[in-house]
């Protein structure tokens, strides 16, 4: 009698079964459940707010039999409202597209079918795109760090060295050091802004510009100025 393995169900032939029939039980494992495990795609229509990916043991010709096992999954819905689908509860790495105009949530189910969430789920905003893992009770978003271009928006916090160029608008704060150009409007709080030489900071509701970390030259919200040496006015900086 066959078996089934954990994660992709892969139909598990037992010694000396299937005698003369187990080429056709390969050929289904491999398009079926390896092929699509890796490069399969499947659009899922989603009737209610939570809703189960369908699954069975071994391959199906018919990808709405397995939606599961698919690599890339595009979700749309009818419900009107946000929406959450639930994968197995085993370790797998999805591509999800929210072809919605609703957020969706990913979660592992506490047992294969239900729409118990096992753990955390991750949330892919209407119209994005996330690629997410699973260790089969948590999903998580696969990348917390990124070498190379983003193009597109970033919504979340971002916290690090940011190396490179900024172009954009930022809604929020930015926690750690960007080293590079910024185009576009950065709204939030910085603690210091700093050149090669000169660091601009705020004490006391005064700005402090420092040369080489001696401070030279402060202003406070009522305009007064005080500076360690004398004060040109009309002159050409």
């Amino acid at each position: 009698m066959s078996t089934y393995s954990p994660d992709l169900r892969i139909e598990l032939i037992t010694t000396g079964d299937q005698a003369g029939t187990w080429g056709a039980t390969t050929n289904t494992n491999l398009a079926y459940v390896i092929e699509q495990a890796v490069a399969g795609y499947v659009s899922v229509a989603v009737a209610s707010a939570n809703q189960a990916l369908t699954y069975i043991n071994g391959g199906s010709s018919t990808a709405a039999d397995n939606q599961s096992v698919h690599a890339a999954i595009a979700l749309t819905t009818s419900t009107g409202a946000n929406f959450a689908v639930y994968a197995p509860p085993a370790s797998k790495l999805y591509t999800i597209y929210n072809a919605s105009s609703y957020v969706a949530t990913i979660y592992n189910s506490t047992v294969i079918g239900n729409t118990t969430a096992a753990g955390t789920g991750v949330a892919v905003p209407a119209g994005k795109v996330m690629t997410v893992w699973s260790d089969g009770t948590n999903f998580a978003v696969q990348n917390s760090h990124i070498i190379g271009t983003v193009v597109g928006n970033v919504t979340g916090n971002v916290t690090g060295n940011i190396t490179g160029v900024v172009t954009g608008t930022a809604g929020s704060a930015i926690t750690g050091t960007l080293t590079g150009n910024v185009t576009g409007n950065v709204s939030g709080s910085a603690g210091s802004l700093a050149t090669t030489n000169w660091t601009i900071t705020e004490s006391g509701g005064s700005l402090v510009f420092s040369h080489s970390g001696t401070a030279k030259f402060s202003i406070d919200s009522s305009g007064n100025v005080i500076a360690t040496s004398d004060i040109t006015a009309y002159g050409t900086p």
